[in-house]
């Protein structure tokens, strides 16, 4: 199959001399980094530091904004009011516009981080919020959300534009969504992520029951903080690239 598709990584996300991930490694094989922009991880040194790496491997840099949830990784609910957190991601991809740009680089991208990514696929108000955030923040920024998202839809009627991403590690229900963590089988075995991104690439998925479902992924997300980040990128890029499949980014 001779076309393109991203690979993305959640990068950043160090904080003061506590170390998350290898993400000069990671950056060696995939297409666009995740940036954390510091409310979730990712202090200021963090943050150049990421984006001068980024800049050095020719890698797309995207803001990862989330809660202000510095505690938590990002990763708990906040009932932010939808100016409060407008607020905050304009905030987020600003100071991450800073470091890119001295840097000598762009943000070209939004992906949030979390329980902020994971809300804004059905909570109106929150969406609407993170949109009017990047809209209001740069035109030009594309949003990386779940298919069928709310925050996609409202993406687009704004003008923007939105690439959807699948997940290299993570098994898939037959509507489409992911198996719970909580559930067994829910993050997937190193065997069998190659078939997984060769299907995604190619446009389907095999959900947990064996059903085939149509997927339309510009980008593949591998998580940058998992046990064996580093050697999952590589053989996912591995992979694509031996199924014909060039690793470009979608921004």
């Amino acid at each position: 199959m001779s076309h393109a598709i991203d690979l993305n990584s959640d990068v950043g996300e160090s904080f003061g001399r506590w170390t998350l991930g290898d993400d000069s490694a990671v950056m060696e094989s995939v297409s666009s980094i995740n940036a954390a922009c510091g409310f979730h991880a990712g202090d200021p040194s963090v943050m150049l530091a990421t984006c001068k790496t980024a800049v050095e491997r020719g890698v797309t840099i995207g803001a990862h904004p989330a809660y202000r949830d510095l505690a938590g990784f990002g990763r708990r609910f906040l009932d932010a009011s939808p100016a409060e957190l407008t607020a905050d991601v304009i905030y987020q991809i600003g100071a991450l516009q800073a470091m890119a740009s001295v840097a000598g680089g762009r943000v070209a991208y939004v992906k949030p981080h979390g329980a902020l990514y994971n809300t804004i696929v059905h909570h109106e108000a929150q969406a609407a919020a993170v949109v009017s955030a990047i809209a209001a923040v740069d035109q030009s920024l594309t949003l990386l959300t779940l298919p069928g998202s709310v925050a996609g839809r409202l993406a687009e009627e704004a003008g923007l534009r939105v690439a959807h991403e699948a997940f290299a590690d993570r098994a898939y229900m037959p509507d489409g969504s992911l198996v719970s963590r909580r559930e067994p089988g829910a993050v997937l075995t190193e065997e069998q992520i190659p078939e997984h991104v060769t299907r995604i690439a190619n446009g389907e998925i095999k959900a947990i029951d064996g059903t085939i479902i149509p997927v339309t992924a510009h980008s593949i997300c591998v998580h940058g903080d998992s046990p064996g980040a580093v050697a999952m990128a590589a053989d996912v890029k591995r992979t694509l690239e031996a199924e014909g499949i060039t690793i470009r980014s979608f921004a």
